[in-house]
């Protein structure tokens, strides 16, 4: 490990350099490799990554990886125009289904954030342009070690806030940061981690939608 590292930056045995987080095990690897941070335009996947931070919350981010197949196949790929048509069957459906986190509260949110999705592009606009307007403008310093990472951004509240007065539901600023984080409107790879600078240099490369 050199001095640019952290002691929550470690190298694999491959030789990368990682957050530790994302160290291991494998499921966690892919995805802090593959997408954590790597910014996101497609309004489906946008919708997904905000349906899964939220059935996350309380829950380890492990436990939604695991089960994210079951969850897209449960949710017809998350298109919000289906998911938006779901009713009290497939809500008894998706109670039963042992392959995604099956709490009503969020599956009922799922729904309606669907809805309320639906309404935007009715209206001529998209969620990801609305999260991805209120991306920081200024980038932050770079955060060395995980107890850098703050949990909640004034960004993140306005979104939030945003979010609830079209109709979303269970979007708490905590929750709308770790989506956020994932979908690169921050770069919260640590300094020393290699996947920070090809996370910065793909948002340099990236066209914002609007």
């Amino acid at each position: 490990m050199t001095s640019a590292h952290s002691d929550d930056v470690v190298v694999g045995e491959d030789g990368v350099a990682r957050c530790r987080w994302g160290a291991s095990p494998a499921e966690y690897a892919r995805y802090h490799d593959e997408e954590w941070g790597r910014p996101v335009a497609d309004e489906d996947r946008v919708f997904e990554n905000l349906s899964l931070d939220c059935f996350q919350s309380g829950l380890s981010w492990l436990t939604i990886l695991r089960k994210r197949e079951g969850f897209r196949r449960a949710f017809q790929g998350f298109d919000p125009a289906v998911v938006a048509e779901f009713g009290s069957d497939d809500v008894a459906r998706l109670l039963g289904d042992a392959t995604i986190v099956r709490n009503r509260a969020k599956i009922l949110a799922t729904i309606t954030n669907a809805r309320a999705t639906v309404r935007l592009h009715r209206e001529g606009l998209s969620l990801a342009a609305l999260i991805w307007a209120h991306a920081p403008r200024t980038a932050s310093s770079t955060p060395r070690r995980l107890a850098d990472l703050p949990a909640v951004t004034a960004e993140s509240t306005a979104l939030a806030a945003e979010l609830r007065r079209r109709g979303y539901a269970f979007v708490g600023p905590t929750t709308v940061y770790a989506a956020m984080q994932a979908l690169g409107l921050v770069n919260d790879h640590l300094a020393g981690c290699a996947v920070r600078t090809e996370a910065g240099e793909e948002r340099t490369r990236f066209v914002v939608p609007r």
